[in-house]
């Protein structure tokens, strides 16, 4: 999924150049299947805000029924938000797969730092010493 994401966001930015109506319906296709993937994705593990900000842009970059807005200036930035967004969602999987491997190593380093302790190599003195 991660290259996927990243090719959607280097179509994204691609799309802020002046190129064939052919170009744009492909990425309304690329995007909202996307977006599609990262609703069902995120609806799975329960990030509902993460829902249903895919969900605008699903809505925004739909192709079957599309939304003009015939001025460029205006989908620049929305293309450039959109990329950023489907870089963003590789770049947080990075970052929990990063802490989650630092928490299995510091368990495995106090795990193997502590001695460990049987039963059997526990004194017990059931007398009161002169001491008590």
């Amino acid at each position: 999924m991660k290259p996927f994401f990243i090719l959607c966001a280097i179509s994204c930015f691609i799309a802020v150049f002046r190129l064939p109506i052919e170009y744009y319906t492909f990425l309304r296709i690329f995007i909202s299947i996307g977006a599609l993937i990262v609703i069902y994705n995120a609806l799975r593990f329960k990030h509902y805000y993460v829902s249903i900000l895919f969900l605008g842009i699903l809505t925004l970059f739909n192709p079957i029924f599309p939304i003009y807005l015939y001025k460029k200036s205006i989908w620049i930035p929305l293309d450039v938000i959109t990329g950023v967004l489907f870089l963003l969602l590789d770049f947080i999987e990075k970052t929990k797969q990063k802490k989650e491997e630092k928490k299995g190593q510091e368990k495995t380093q106090v795990q193997q730092t502590l001695p460990k302790m049987n039963t059997r190599d526990i004194i017990i003195n059931p007398k009161k010493t002169k001491q008590d």
